[in-house]
């Protein structure tokens, strides 16, 4: 007998690769709660550094000399004392990054960049050196944020203000009405996991199916109007019964799309449509729903 599957089957499918394998980076929604972040610099870009990281529910320590402070630095400091703690001074050597989970430099000296740099590897400490591509184990994209929605567009380094270009066009095509609605969403999700709960499996299955046709039929709009007692009324008339009632058959106000459906295929739904049109080649589009999904 020989190890590993048969290679001369019949019904063997054809092998389709990936799309892009390759010259990218891994676009994940990192969670930094209850970590800590080292900026070293005080300046412009450490201020856009400092409010990337208050985006999250991390802690900073900023070091730089108090002359080299950026204004919008220094309110950030004033304003954030329990997120962010300053010291007036320079970065000093590998004690620096005791206890420390990620680093960003941003300072004009390129050979400091990469001493920081060096050291951070040596500890095997996630860094990032403004300006400097090829120092950096990660990139700050153009960032759309509304509530548990972020939507990331990163160059990979290569273009940053292209990156924040495309972010506009982006968000120009939005609703407004997303955050609000993966929140609901959300809340509905933990209500359906109560009544019916369990990882995987049967179950997991078909909580999936089942918020998939629901997100499939229903406007953005439409999970921005559910409050408790909806919530609970669809769960009892639709996860229940099997079926997606409409949201105005659970008391909200009309829309334009279809009535309840109840067939496990679904059309894509068209308050998507223009989040995935005009995307540019080579720009990688990340959305990051945070501790809220849109599967289960």
């Amino acid at each position: 007998m020989t190890d590993g599957p048969p290679t001369d089957r019949k019904d063997r499918k054809t092998f389709v690769p990936p799309a892009s394998v390759g010259g990218g980076s891994l676009m994940i929604a990192w969670q930094l709660k209850n970590k800590t972040v080292l900026i070293v610099g005080g300046g412009e870009v450490a201020s856009q550094r400092i409010e990337s990281i208050l985006g999250t529910d991390a802690r900073m320590i900023v070091l730089c000399p108090q002359k080299g402070l950026h204004q919008r630095t220094k309110d950030l400091v004033e304003h954030y004392p329990e997120r962010i703690t300053y010291y007036d001074r320079r970065f000093t050597g590998p004690a620096e990054l005791h206890k420390i989970d990620l680093v960003l430099t941003a300072v004009d000296d390129p050979q400091r960049s990469r001493d920081i740099v060096e050291l951070c590897r040596q500890a095997k400490i996630p860094v990032n050196a403004a300006d400097i591509p090829d120092l950096c184990d990660f990139f700050f994209g153009s960032q759309i944020r509304d509530g548990p929605l972020q939507v990331i567009v990163s160059t990979n380094g290569n273009g940053p203000r292209l990156s924040n270009l495309i972010r506009k066009k982006l968000e120009a095509g939005l609703s407004g009405y997303e955050g609000e609605a993966i929140k609901k969403i959300g809340q509905l999700r933990a209500q359906l996991k109560e009544r019916a709960p369990g990882i995987g499996g049967v179950i997991g299955r078909k909580r999936m199916q089942w918020m998939t046709k629901l997100c499939n039929s229903w406007e953005m709009v439409d999970f921005t109007q559910l409050n408790d007692s909806m919530i609970q009324n669809l769960l009892d008339e639709g996860w229940e019964k099997d079926r997606v009632p409409t949201i105005e058959a659970l008391g909200g106000k009309p829309t334009s799309m279809p009535s309840t459906v109840s067939s496990t295929h679904s059309a894509t739904p068209s308050s998507i449509v223009p989040w995935t049109v005009g995307l540019v080649t080579g720009v990688v589009v990340s959305f990051a729903y945070m501790k809220y999904r849109w599967h289960a």
